[in-house]
Parts: C-alpha cells; sequence; structure tokens
C-alpha cells in the first residue's frame, strides 16, 4: 500500500539534489566562461605580436656601394630602406644590423647621431610612417668587418636589419669582380 507522505520526502530529495546539480554546473560554466575569456584576451595579444613580426620590417629597396678613387674598393655601403606592406611605424633608431663577412660578424644598433652611420631623407626624421618614405642607410666597410677595412671585388656580405618588433629582414650583397673606373656599384 502507497503512502503520499512518501512520495513527497522523495520528491524533496530529488529536487534538493536537482538544485545542487544546477548550482555545480553555474559554477563550472562560470569557471569555464572566465577561462575561455582570459584564453580568448592571451590569444589576440599573441597574434598582434606575432602580425608584428612578420609584417613590421624594413623592405631594402636598393643597395650601393662608393668605390674609393685611390684603392678602388668599396669604402661605404648605402642601403635605401622603407617598411613593408602592412608595417606600422618603423623607428629607425630602434633597428639593429648585422653584417656577416666570411671572417667577421658586426651588429649594432643604428643611431643617427653618429658620423659612422647615419640616415638621410627628405623629411629628417627617424620614424618611416609611410611606404612612399625612403631613407637611405649608409654604413663604412669599416664598421663591416675586422680584418677587411674595405670590400674588394669579389666580396659577398650578409647584411639583416631587424625591427623592435624582431621582423628581419636578410640580403646579400655582392660586390662586382671589377671595380676599375668606378665612383659606386650597384650591389
Amino acid at each position: 500500500m502507497l503512502n503520499d507522505t512518501d512520495r513527497g520526502q522523495v520528491g524533496i530529495g530529488t529536487l534538493i539534489v536537482f538544485i545542487a546539480m544546477v548550482l555545480v554546473a553555474a559554477i563550472a560554466a562560470g569557471v569555464l566562461i572566465n577561462t575561455a575569456g582570459l584564453l580568448q584576451t592571451q590569444a589576440e595579444a599573441t597574434g598582434q605580436e606575432t602580425q608584428q613580426q612578420v609584417s613590421d620590417r624594413l623592405q631594402i629597396q636598393s643597395t650601393t656601394g662608393v668605390v674609393d678613387e685611390t684603392t678602388g674598393n668599396v669604402t661605404r655601403v648605402n642601403l635605401t630602406v622603407t617598411k613593408a606592406p602592412g608595417a606600422d611605424n618603423i623607428q629607425l633608431e630602434n633597428v639593429t644590423y648585422e653584417f656577416v663577412t666570411e671572417d667577421a660578424v658586426s651588429t649594432d644598433v643604428i643611431d643617427p647621431s653618429s658620423n659612422i652611420k647615419y640616415i638621410e631623407n627628405e623629411t629628417n626624421d627617424n620614424v618611416i610612417t609611410d611606404r612612399s618614405d625612403r631613407y637611405r642607410l649608409t654604413f663604412p666597410t669599416s664598421d663591416i668587418g675586422e680584418s677587411n677595412t674595405e670590400l674588394e671585388g669579389g666580396d659577398t656580405v650578409t647584411v639583416t636589419l631587424t625591427t623592435a618588433q624582431g621582423a628581419s629582414t636578410v640580403e646579400e650583397l655582392r660586390v662586382p669582380d671589377s671595380l676599375v673606373d668606378r665612383k659606386a656599384v650597384k650591389l
């Protein structure tokens, strides 16, 4: 024989268990939502940093060498640079350069106040803000290698320009075999 009061006790117990499960599910959902939000924020920051490392780089438009009339060797290297497509503004004072020859590696930061390496452009600033801006970076060859103070015909130099965001541009420069009767050469 069934008793109506027994059914009520089972119903209340089930209701209590159900409410407890709903509370646990709500807490778990809150934790999952907070974690998802945190992961989304971290993913956006990582994506922006990755984009900067890929796109915020310099693009080398041309490379030339100045030939010394007395020695017949290249004494200065000129790099004409602009910012790559999609790049934000690039502060040239924060760009690191590296020259690698067959017997030396030279690394430093571009310093526009130095008489050794300097920046030339029409606006006399050190920030590339537009794709149409062209900047000429000049490096004396004495700053490129340790043993050779000048580049001779046939020499090869690899230059790497790295922006503050970590994006690198690598260019291999080759001095023409013959430098006779030239004041400048394309590298």
